[in-house]
């Protein structure tokens, strides 16, 4: 009951955090003048592309973790890791990074693999996204310096958040103290059953996690965990061949804008919603948007992305159980069969 309550308490939470920042960005904003650009002024072939290459980049990402599975012994169907990945999607939009945990908890029962195994996997592929995210910013701020530096000097309290949190010394002195509790009590703690059972975790863990060390085609799976952001990125691009005001930005105005949504991504709201609409509004100003039009266009490639997800991982939910409950009677069969 405990646990349900704090759950409970958490999807609130986030969940008003992200409605407090959406109604925050658009209060101001005409509906009706929304509903006419909607209506009259969008090219709705750029998001049918859009929504199309994010289903390749669904495709790819099931594919890549299919490769980091394979190491640790198993080979999972294809359909159902695809699944399974589309579900943790729509979990995502229910409450924070519960996507993650989702999946492979769907993968361990329907393929029978060690769900602690597979969360190491998934930590992994976080920390590999993580690092293309950040090389593209770094090409960003190379070749779009003035842009960032606009950006910062617009909102000076991501400013002031990114300064405090790279010098808190409440944060250094915390995690000074932190450590030196953990090294004079290293040996009781390393004695107490709780911690043997925590290291037998860790242990899965970490096999998991090591698993990119024992990949078979490393070639693939660096094509496929830069190819997944290319499509993310021509994702958001697509959408600026939707609207006048947005057509005849460039390449690079679309990756800075596409690397400052991504950051509003990692925000601890339901699937980015305020922060990603926030950040891309920002980042089409740089480039003379006005702020009004940038509220209509993150408006369409946020809302459209998210239909997608929540119509797809509603499927996925629907057709996970008949596709495995005709394997294994196909399977049944087979073996009387012989």
């Amino acid at each position: 009951m405990k646990q349900k309550v704090v759950k409970t308490l958490k999807f609130s939470s986030f969940f008003l955090l992200g409605i407090l920042i959406f109604w925050m960005v658009y209060k101001d904003q005409d509906i009706n003048r929304i509903k006419s650009i909607l209506s009259n002024d969008v090219n709705y072939f750029w998001i049918v592309v859009s929504l199309f290459l994010g289903l390749i980049s669904h495709i790819s990402r099931t594919i890549r973790w299919n490769l980091m599975i394979e190491p640790l012994g198993h080979k999972p169907r294809a359909l159902n890791t695809f699944l399974a990945v589309m579900i943790g999607y729509l979990m995502n939009l229910a409450l924070p990074r519960m996507g993650e945990i989702s999946r492979c908890g769907v993968l361990a029962r329907y393929e029978k693999i060690p769900f602690t195994k597979l969360v190491g996997t998934v930590v992994l592929e976080r920390l590999i996204d993580m690092l293309v995210l950040l090389l593209l910013l770094l090409v960003v701020m190379v070749t779009q310096f003035g842009q960032v530096l606009e950006f910062l000097n617009n909102n000076p309290q991501v400013k002031e958040k990114l300064e405090k949190v790279m010098y808190s010394p409440v944060l250094l002195g915390g995690l000074l103290v932190f450590l030196l509790i953990v090294w004079f009590s290293r040996h009781k703690i390393l004695g107490s059953s709780f911690v043997k059972k925590i290291l037998g975790f860790v242990g899965q863990f970490v096999e998991g996690f090591r698993s990119i060390l024992k990949l078979k085609r490393v070639g693939v799976f660096i094509f496929h965990s830069f190819f997944i952001w290319i499509l993310y990125y021509l994702m958001l691009y697509c959408v600026f061949f939707s609207f006048g005001f947005t057509s005849h930005l460039s390449a690079l105005a679309g990756l800075t804008v596409f690397v400052l949504g991504s950051f509003g991504m990692v925000a601890p709201v339901q699937g980015g919603i305020g922060a990603w609409h926030f950040m891309v509004i920002e980042g089409l100003a740089l480039y003379g948007v006005d702020r009004v039009d940038g509220k209509i266009f993150a408006l369409l490639a946020h809302g459209s992305t998210t239909i997608m997800l929540i119509v797809l991982g509603l499927i996925s939910l629907l057709v996970l159980p008949f596709v495995n409950e005709r394997s294994e009677e196909n399977g049944e069969l087979a073996s009387e069969n012989i």
